[in-house]
């Protein structure tokens, strides 16, 4: 049987439409009790007239004739199907972890409002409002399915003005983690379904609506009595099972919801735009700016997902904390030590340029729209502060970055070293295109041993902790690095990321060693490298998804502060961080947004000026 069938002989009139779909002018007896009576035939025009629909309805029709008990109950099979199918796109909720039965057994009133209007269109508006209302479904599955995407892994529901873009980043992150042909294969194996998904649901309202006109009289009374109970229910407050209300209005709540979600974001990037130009550091003038590390070798570095979970989560926490207890005794033994606090990140699970824009300039910076606008003019970062004083060099490693990045003349950088740059000949791990180890010591080669005329400032991303966690490099002696070949035999002996990724115990474990492994590649790398004029700034961007950090976690993340000179840690005694690299159960927690400010005016002087223009 047929999903999408006319219903009339008659291509203007209403009346001829009625009487065919109320069976009574049906050819065909067994069509009389079909649920989609008016799957009976049609006049075909011209252009029709020995085609394969015609040949299709003959084949149908000799069916029906031949088998009848078989296609009646196919036809009621189908229409079932139809039915599901648009009950669960109107149900469906935007989390995974609110896809249990008690959220399908309820009544949603929008069925009940679009068949009490459908049963007053004529035959033509009425087949043209099924189809829209039939895209209107698919697109609201995809737009729920892209929200369970997003809260899976970025912890917020998809932005639809605003996240398009990311979905490009989703399918270079699919080709790192299932290779080029596994991604080619995924990208057009979901193009095609999100395509059938748009036939088959136009298809399946277009079918019940039929059903619906075939009998209007039932129907009216159907659609009555269903309002009813819908308003009985509503008004009473019913929530028999789990407190799940009966009466539900989830598609009508979504719509609007997004509709708000739009105007919002509208809001937002014109305030942003205002925002953004007021900035009191502006006008500081460049003698007065960071006096505080004047002749400091000043290293900032991500550490990608390292959030609140990696030291408190008990499947995690063991195996990292160990880690920078090790690695802490070993910095107080060449003299160094550490203060930490807590960050709140502006994003969650991913997107970590906006993490890192947060924290360098002083903004908040939690979706794309603001990304770009601070990117497009002349805030002054951290890197930024550096550059104006004319004090130090500026560097920023970021073997994240493939192609070439504009953003590093915003940020202040004197040379910017990208994957390309780092004369890396060794395997990709993944998503990471090179281990921390090497990264590091490809900034030493480069920058830091050379030992120029002025001290660095450099930005340092490590990447190795990015999900999905498998393979993982190993640590292995600095000397040993040399051009990253050695690692060929690491990443093969290495673990399937498909495997670790989906396994929601072994996710942890190898989220956790990964961390380990990242924080080991760059305390190591101070202990080895760093002298008296070394200060490290290291943080996360983020936490890691949320199969890993959990459901509704926050957005924390550690920040620290490491130093031979015990005066750079005197200027931020009164900030109350904890001692050493683990943030304290009372280490305060601060936006992101705020750090810039407090560094610059804990290293440098107080503007006196008030909120001026940016340059």
């Amino acid at each position: 049987m047929s999903l999408f069938t006319r219903s009339s002989p008659s291509p203007d009139t209403d009346e001829t439409d009625e009487a065919d779909e109320t069976g009574k002018s049906s050819a065909v007896d067994p069509s009389a009790s079909d649920p989609s009576a008016s799957d009976s035939p049609v006049e075909d025009t011209p252009a029709q007239t020995g085609g394969p629909v015609r040949r299709w309805r003959r084949y149908r029709t000799a069916f029906q004739q031949k088998y009848p008990v078989a296609a009646r109950g196919l036809s009621w099979g189908i229409t079932a199907l139809a039915a599901a199918l648009v009950f669960f796109a109107l149900l469906m909720p935007g989390q995974a972890e609110y896809f249990v039965a008690r959220q399908f057994l309820r009544i949603p009133v929008e069925p009940i409002l679009g068949a009490a209007l459908l049963l007053v269109l004529p035959r033509r508006p009425r087949l043209v409002a099924a189809v829209v209302i039939g895209v209107g479904l698919a697109a609201l599955v995809v737009v729920k399915a892209l929200d369970i995407g997003f809260n899976q892994f970025l912890g917020r529901g998809f932005n639809v003005v605003l996240d398009w873009g990311l979905l490009d980043d989703a399918e270079s992150y699919t080709q790192d983690t299932l290779g080029g042909t596994g991604a080619k294969v995924a990208v057009i194996g979901l193009a095609v379904l999100v395509l059938l998904l748009f036939v088959v649901m136009s298809l399946a309202v277009v079918r019940l609506v039929n059903l619906l006109v075939s009998d209007r009289d039932r129907a009216t009374k159907g659609t009555i009595v269903a309002g009813t109970v819908w308003i009985t229910c509503a008004a009473l407050g019913l929530t028999p099972i789990e407190n799940t209300a009966v009466a539900s209005r989830n598609t009508i709540g979504f719509v609007q919801d997004r509709w708000d979600r739009v105007r919002e974001t509208l809001r937002d990037e014109a305030a942003f735009a205002k925002e953004v130009k007021k900035d009191k550091f502006a006008e500081v003038p460049a003698d007065q700016l960071l006096t505080g590390l004047r002749g400091k070798d000043v290293m900032i570095s991500f550490v990608e997902s390292y959030g609140r979970a990696a030291l408190e989560d008990p499947a995690i926490a063991p195996g990292v904390n160990a880690a920078l207890d090790e690695e802490g005794e070993a910095l107080t033994k060449a003299g160094f030590a550490a203060k930490s606090g807590w960050l709140t990140s502006a994003t969650y699970g991913g997107s970590s340029w906006l993490g890192h824009s947060t924290f360098l300039t002083g903004l908040w910076i939690d979706n794309q729209s603001r990304y770009r606008t601070v990117t497009a003019g002349e805030r002054l970062t951290l890197p930024g502060a550096f550059a104006k004083t004319g004090a130090w060099r500026t560097v920023g490693v970021v073997p994240g970055v493939q192609y070439n990045w504009p953003e590093g003349d915003f940020y202040g950088f004197d040379k910017v070293y990208d994957s390309r740059d780092l004369g890396y000949q060794g395997p990709k791990f993944s998503w990471s295109t090179m281990p921390d180890q090497y990264a590091l010591t490809a900034f030493e080669r480069l920058e830091a041993a050379k030992k120029g005329g002025k001290p660095l400032m450099s930005e340092i991303i490590l990447t190795s902790s990015h999900q999905p966690w498998a393979p993982l490099p190993e640590m292995i002696g600095w000397e040993e690095v040399g051009d990253g070949s050695v690692y060929q035999g690491v990443e093969k002996a290495g673990k399937d990321p498909a495997d670790v990724f989906t396994d929601p115990v072994e996710v942890k474990e190898e989220y956790g060693k990964s961390v380990q492994y990242s924080l080991h590649s760059l305390l190591e790398y101070v202990e080895k490298y760093g002298d008296e004029n070394t200060v490290l700034v290291f943080l996360g961007d983020h936490q890691p998804m949320a199969s890993v950090s959990g459901n509704g976690a926050d957005h924390d993340v550690p920040v620290t502060i490491v130093a031979r000179d015990p005066k750079v840690l005197e200027k931020i005694d009164d900030w109350g961080w904890s001692d050493g690299l683990r943030p304290g159960d009372d280490a305060p927690v601060w936006r992101m947004d705020s750090f810039r400010d407090r560094f610059l005016t804990a290293y440098g002087e107080e503007p006196t000026v008030a909120d001026s223009p940016g340059r």
